[in-house]
């Protein structure tokens, strides 16, 4: 190595400077994870090498046996970990280490609590495990060539962790990554072989790269000539270095199991679930899937990267496999490493495969049933689970129509049994409490619970005793125009089209209503003469017991709540008009009947007209004129 040239100092990024504050005055309560974190970079390193090399082995610099290596100087006050994987070149040191362009910093440091505990287990998650090392350093450096790159562009970083890094050109002979953490006074204690290879073995030691150490050097027995001064050392592999996955289920604990788990999701939190499976026969893989306890900070991104740890015969093929596992099912972590595959397999042929097909299958069967698991034996932790990833789940009926029924056995939903808010409600479980000759599942669609629990379509749902779903997750309504049915029994909005109660209708209801129609013929057509081109029709209505009026959409239209989401997000949609439905029997509208006052008339019509508007969650078009007629009412009716 050379002395370094072309000496830069450049500032941090200002997210990244308070990252740094954090870390130094020691977000973790558990110091010694940041061994942990970096050895897990550094195993990172190795796979992306092997990736790369696949199609280019002189990225091996005839240096094929990849490891990590770790070292320490108690006087000086160090630990080095070092790797031979990818490594970096100048740009990426300065992206990764300087900007942390790629971490979503912003929105980590958006997500801290100021609860040191809560706020630990977030630092993995986003991709900013690297600066853990100043939670025990006072200084950093960074010695990294990237492989295939000439001896010469060797690159060294430095920091103290305050408001600036340098970054120089230095020769460095081998390829890979060196961390050399210069420890603060206080945090000597990891500057020891006994320290670092306890922190090893209870946090790394499922890694399948070997860990590599000086072994330690032991008195002479009696009798025994002590090794000479300027012997060789001796080096030990202080990891079991296997890959977790291949060993039998009986042979791992659970502590190894979430162990690994923190290591491939960068996840401080053990996870919900896990689902170990070796599969023979035709297909020949490997599989281990877990069931996170918290979704990550971009979830609902779809475009970003998401998928299984990909391995063809423990060798490392690729980071986020998103061929194996439905989009729907984004939050799954683990890895599959496969038999059948061939080593030079790209991601375009993965995606033609038909051994992925079946793989993909097969794998998203095994996550179901997990999950079908969870929720019978453990309904607590199930909740749990909903309450994280419920919405994405609602995603699978419309992309796997092979498991749509699977998928929906899974849902919960607030519901008028229990009218709270909380998601804990079953398809079956209402199925079971249908009464006596109802054929249809019934659900309200609104913006919150609020306004679904308290929605005047649900008046006459009350009066029967017959159960409704209240959904407001923005997904909702696409997810019942995916669903149809289930059990044999249709879905059915109780806010669209004519109300078909079926059996649960007798005789003397449908007389009712239809008596109610012949008397209030002339009314109906007053109504329409005012709301005119804004209604598609105006009709007596059979759902109302407590409110005047309300609105309906049209059976094949699209519901009011996907409606304003589409909206929302500037797409073009055609015209729909609402159905405005009165209740004759309601005193306000029986009033309204008898008004001769045609002016007044209106002005009572426009008000039953957006307060109906209101109650489904809607926007008035022009709320003053709404204000306006109502304080005028009001006036007229305190005189």
């Amino acid at each position: 190595m050379t002395t370094a040239a072309d000496k830069e100092t450049l500032g941090f990024q200002t997210e990244a400077k308070q990252l740094l504050q954090l870390m130094i005055h020691s977000l973790y309560s558990n110091k010694e994870i940041f061994l942990r974190e970096l050895i897990s970079n550094a195993s990172d390193a190795a796979d992306k090498l092997r990736f790369e090399a696949l199609s280019d082995s002189s990225l091996y610099e005839n240096d094929a046996e990849l490891k990590i290596n770790l070292s320490f100087d108690k006087d000086a006050k160090t630990i080095t970990i070092a790797d031979n994987g990818i490594g970096m070149s100048k740009q990426e040191v300065i992206d990764h280490l300087g900007t942390i362009a790629k971490s979503g910093t912003a929105e980590f440091l958006g997500k801290l609590s100021g609860d040191e505990k809560k706020d630990s287990q977030l630092i993995g998650q986003f991709g900013v495990g690297f600066y853990s090392a100043f939670i025990v350093a006072e200084r950093v450096e960074v010695l990294t060539r990237r492989a295939g790159a000439p001896a010469s562009e060797g690159v060294h970083w430095e920091s103290a962790g305050e408001a600036d890094f340098s970054i120089s050109n230095i020769e460095k002979a081998g390829r890979g990554t060196t961390i050399i953490l210069h420890l603060r006074d206080e945090e000597v204690e990891f500057a020891d072989s006994w320290r670092i290879r306890s922190v090893v073995k209870k946090y790394s030691d499922h890694i399948a790269l070997p860990v590599i150490m000086e072994k330690q050097a032991v008195p002479a027995a009696e009798g025994e000539e002590e090794k000479p001064a300027d012997a060789e050392p001796e080096f030990e592999t202080i990891n079991d270095a296997t890959a977790l996955w291949t060993r039998s289920r009986s042979e791992v604990s659970d502590e190894e199991y979430q162990e690994f788990y923190k290591h491939i999701s960068h996840d401080f939190e053990n996870p919900l679930t896990w689902s170990h499976n070796k599969v023979e026969g035709k297909l020949e893989y490997n599989s281990l899937l877990y069931v996170p306890k918290r979704a990550p900070y971009d979830m609902w991104n779809r475009e970003s990267s998401h998928g299984l740890k990909l391995y063809v015969q423990r060798t490392f093929i690729m980071d986020d496999a998103e061929q194996f596992l439905p989009t729907y099912l984004r939050f799954i972590k683990g890895v599959v490493d496969s038999n059948d595959l061939s080593l030079n397999v790209s991601r375009e042929i993965l995606q033609q495969d038909s051994a992925v097909d079946s793989m993909k299958s097969a794998l998203t069967k095994r996550v179901l049933d997990v999950l079908s698991k969870l929720a019978s034996k453990k309904p607590e932790e199930y909740a749990e689970f909903w309450k994280e990833f419920g919405q994405v789940l609602k995603e699978g009926p419309a992309e796997d129509f092979a498991n749509k029924e699977k998928i929906a056995k899974l849902f919960r939903f607030s519901s008028t049994h229990t009218n709270a808010v909380a998601q804990d409600q079953s398809l079956e479980d209402y199925v079971s409490r249908m009464k006596e000759g109802q054929q249809k599942i019934y659900y309200v669609a609104a913006e919150n619970f609020t306004t679904a629990s308290n929605s005047p379509h649900l008046e006459v749902f009350r009066k029967k005793g017959i159960e409704v779903l209240l959904l407001s997750d923005r997904v909702d309504e696409w997810l019942m125009g995916n669903m149809m049915e289930f059990d044999g029994k249709q879905f059915q909005d109780v806010g669209k089209g004519q109300l078909d109660l079926g059996e649960l209708e007798d005789e003397e209801d449908k007389k009712e209503k239809q008596k109610l129609e012949s008397e209030n013929k002339d009314l109906i057509e007053r109504v329409q003469k005012v709301l005119a081109e804004r209604v598609e029709e105006v009709r007596v209505t059979n759902r109302l017991t407590d409110s005047p009026a309300c609105l309906v959409v049209g059976e094949h239209d699209m519901g009011a709540q996907m409606r304003r989401i589409l909206e929302q997000a500037g797409q073009a949609l055609p015209e729909s008009k609402p159905i405005f439905e009165l209740n004759p029997t309601h005193p306000l509208v029986t009033k309204l009947d008898a008004e001769a006052d045609e002016d007044r008339f209106s002005d009572i019509v426009d008000i039953l007209f957006d307060q109906s508007t209101l109650a489904e969650g809607g926007q008035l078009e022009d709320p003053a004129a709404f204000v306006h007629r109502l304080n005028k009412l009001l006036l007229e009716l305190s005189n």
